[in-house]
């Protein structure tokens, strides 16, 4: 089987870059010719559908693209694909239902004038043009021969925002690399992880306030808690308008009288990712949805950090934004809502006052992890692609 793979790939900083590497390599293990037509485009969807012009589509058994991350490169190119090759079967990894791109290329005239003016303005003209989007995403769903999302939650919630069919669905779990097992460290102090890309929306303030909390009502715990952040600090992301998020977390950490109890890992290289999650007891997520999108939708995504920490055999305390809960539903962690600074604070406390819990997470995430390993997650991406390829 010779199979096209769309999706943005490393060197690129993101978490889908990162799971489409991952994927393509378990595929070729398996005896997948995968080859990466996109690659070179970026997020450009006029070049994408120009290389969509430009490449031998017969070779291909089969398409498949991963959609999210508000990237538009793969959804213009299987567009294209479709128009032109009604038979292909096209199939699609959707990492944020409910909806597959949440926004259009460009806004429909007049209300393309109002994307320059000053807020809220724009952010208007995105609603109003936001029946279009969805209408646009619902044909392509619509002729998918396979959609693949990674948690049940999201699979219902995209099957019924898009109006898709049953069979067109299916579910893989987040894959995750084979993590050589590493015993807990003595759990005092206790050492707390978050990790993930660093940019605004993450909730880290939340997590900062939490543990500042947490000080003032017990401090006898100060010297048995310990802090990292750690992972991706991209440059577009980590800065914006209002400056440095770093700095201004920075910032945050020395009004909170937290610097001595929090160490940084930034822009971790791969090869260090489960040295540094495995020298923690427990992950923490503290997601904020946006308030931005839920006017648009529910996003039922799930994370990269969370498939590491499953990886690893640690354990997590997550919010309840997108699949999280989901996620968390094996014995592997503790959920609270998310925003809710106290419930995080009580979540933490728990948690001192019962460290062993961190071990319990941790066997619970070790047998989840060793199911989810990319070799058997990519033998079920295989199974779907021969069918798709059978349905067609």
């Amino acid at each position: 089987m010779q199979i096209a793979l769309l999706a943005p790939l490393p060197p690129e900083q993101n978490g889908i870059a990162d799971y489409a590497g991952h994927l393509k390599q378990a595929l070729e293990d398996l005896g997948v010719r995968v080859r990466t037509p996109l690659q070179g485009v970026g997020n450009d969807p006029q070049a994408a559908r120009q290389r969509v012009n430009e490449v031998d589509w017969h070779d291909f058994d089969l398409v498949h693209a991963e959609i999210g991350g508000g990237r538009l490169a793969e959804f213009h190119a299987l567009l294209a694909l479709r128009q032109r090759f009604p038979h292909l079967p096209l199939t699609a990894t959707v990492h944020d239902p409910e909806r597959l791109v949440w926004r259009r290329q460009h806004l429909p005239w007049p209300l393309s004038m109002m994307a320059s003016l000053r807020s809220p303005l724009p952010e208007v003209a995105t609603v109003l043009a936001d029946p279009l989007c969805l209408h646009e995403e619902r044909q392509l769903a619509r002729q998918l021969t396979r959609l693949i999302t990674l948690t049940q939650a999201g699979n219902r919630s995209l099957k019924q925002r898009m109006r898709l069919r049953q069979a067109q669905m299916a579910v893989v779990p987040h894959g995750n690399l084979s993590i050589a097992p590493v015993p807990l460290p003595p759990l005092q102090p206790l050492k707390l992880l978050y990790f993930g890309f660093i940019y605004r929306g993450k909730g880290i303030e939340d997590l900062l306030e939490a543990l500042a909390r947490l000080f003032v009502a017990k401090p006898a715990l100060r010297p048995q808690v310990r802090l990292t952040l750690a992972g991706g600090s991209e440059p577009e992301m980590a800065f914006g308008p209002s400056g440095s998020y770093l700095e201004q977390l920075r910032q945050r950490i020395r009004e909170l009288g937290l610097t001595d109890l929090t160490s940084w890992h930034l822009d971790l290289p791969a090869a260090q990712i489960p040295q540094v999650i495995q020298a923690h007891h427990v992950m923490v997520l503290p997601y904020r949805e946006s308030s931005k999108l839920k006017i648009l939708g529910t996003l039922r995504g799930t994370s990269g950090a969370l498939s590491w920490a499953t990886a690893c055999g640690r354990g997590v305390i997550t919010s309840d934004a997108r699949s999280f809960a989901e996620e968390v539903s094996h014995g592997n962690g503790d959920i609270y809502p998310q925003g809710n600074v106290q419930a995080l604070t009580d979540a933490l406390s728990r948690l001192c006052e019962q460290p062993q819990m961190a071990q319990v997470w941790a066997d619970r995430a070790a047998v989840l992890g060793r199911e989810r390993v990319w070799s058997l997650t990519a033998e079920r991406f295989r199974e779907i692609f021969q069918h798709a390829c059978e349905v067609r």
